[in-house]
């Protein structure tokens, strides 16, 4: 049985919509029926990249070519500057947008590509957020990436927050569709939209992001526009701060937010939160195994990823792959402080990045902080602090440098105050 007639069995006899998008009501009889003949020339073993966000068109051309064994690259729109570095990485032969299918050239082959085409499963390649270097073009082994989904969870109405290409993205729809639960699309990701969209559909689960929910907190939407049909919310992508998360806790006490884990090159793990306000977490998921050395976090994965494309293998000969996440133990959980560049060495003293960070958060006029090192010629380094104010903040920045000199030892004072609007990618992470 393949894919498609796979989810459809998952959706028999349902009266309610598998997926929301504009405001229409489509069932997975619908998805099913989407057009498919554009794909008619793409073969097993094809490498396909798909243009799209979460509609329909778009997610049936996605349960399509895992049916037909291709192996696909999900791509948006909003990278679009990115898309010929895309192509090229991943040697990708037929590019899919909506209906339309464009066959390109591609004389080059890539080792580890060419082994997998020779098996039988189809493929996904996702491509790292690229904030060290050009980005690296992931392969993963699609079947056994889809294995997870099996196992039958809790159906809750979902909002599809995080991007058609993004690992977080592609588990949610996955996890909705074969737990026969409603996905509402959205193509703008606004905190208006959202909560409108929630409220309207009456969602129960938000996916979304820890800048997007800080964001969300100064919007002065908590907790009156936050719909009463909200059960879950979960944060991940990036560290939380627990200034952020009590704030919600505090405010928004019949919601239970849950933390979630996972990289591209791993898969999205089973993360199971110590309590709705605690950061630490317990790890686990089959075939999944953690280990912590100096501090730093390092995973191992039967559900990990073939290799990179255009890098060397990450992992060692024991197949541990090294997180550079700085976590603390606390019995059988963690709490990921920082990352391993976050440590910062002013004049012998060391710090993270995310200590500084946290004090600016303590400050309920910042909206959102990033503090960054810079080499410095007597200290060995130095910090320096971009800060982005509510908007009705009167802070200047006399009162900030008051404020971290009283709250901060002398050497994690940062150097260089600077207010700004703090960028935010299309992830919905900080830049």
């Amino acid at each position: 049985m393949n894919l498609m007639e796979t989810l459809e069995n998952r959706w028999i006899n349902k009266t309610y919509p598998a997926i929301v998008i504009d405001g229409l009501q489509i069932s997975f009889k619908q998805i099913k029926n989407t057009p498919s003949s554009h794909l008619k020339n793409i073969s097993r073993g094809d490498v396909v990249a798909i243009i799209g966000d979460f509609d329909v068109q778009s997610i049936a051309n996605l349960i399509n070519l895992i049916d037909i064994g291709a192996i696909i690259v999900p791509l948006s729109p909003l990278t679009g500057e990115d898309h010929e570095y895309f192509f090229d990485t991943a040697r990708v032969k037929w590019v899919v947008e909506n209906v339309n299918t464009i066959l390109l050239p591609h004389a080059l082959t890539n080792e580890l590509l060419e082994g997998f085409k020779g098996g039988t499963n189809s493929g996904l390649i996702l491509f790292s957020s690229g904030t060290t270097g050009r980005p690296k073009a992931i392969l993963h082994d699609l079947t056994l990436f889809m294995n997870r989904f099996y196992t039958p969870r809790p159906t809750m109405r979902t909002l599809a927050f995080l991007l058609f290409d993004h690992i977080g993205g592609i588990n949610t729809l996955f996890h909705a569709l074969f737990n026969s639960s409603t996905v509402v699309c959205t193509k703008s990701r606004d905190i208006d939209s959202i909560l409108k969209l929630c409220e309207d559909f009456n969602v129960e689960l938000l996916p979304t992001t820890p800048t997007f929910l800080r964001l969300m907190l100064f919007s002065g939407a908590v907790p009156t526009k936050i719909p009463k049909s909200l059960k879950v919310i979960t944060y991940g992508t990036e560290r939380m701060d627990e200034a952020t998360l009590k704030a919600f806790c505090d405010l928004l006490p019949h919601i239970d937010f849950r933390q979630t884990y996972g990289l591209s090159e791993l898969g999205i793990l089973r993360i199971k939160s110590k309590s709705r306000d605690s950061l630490f977490m317990k790890i686990g998921g089959e075939g999944v195994e953690w280990k912590v050395e100096n501090s730093l976090l390092y995973l191992r994965s039967k559900s990990r990823m073939i290799g990179y494309l255009n890098s060397d293998s990450p992992f060692d000969n024991e197949g541990w792959y090294l997180t550079n996440d700085l976590v603390e133990v606390q019995d059988d959980y963690i709490k990921i402080i920082g990352r391993n560049n976050d440590v910062v060495n002013v004049g012998g003293l060391k710090f993270l990045l995310t200590d500084v960070e946290r004090v600016a958060y303590a400050n309920p006029e910042i909206e959102l902080a990033k503090v960054v090192s810079k080499q410095n010629p007597i200290t060995g380094q130095h910090i320096e602090i971009f800060i982005q104010l509510r908007e009705e903040s009167r802070l200047d920045l006399k009162d900030l440098k008051a404020y971290f000199s009283k709250s901060l030892p002398t050497h994690m004072i940062p150097r260089k105050f600077e207010i700004t609007n703090i960028e935010v990618g299309h992830r919905h992470k900080k830049l």
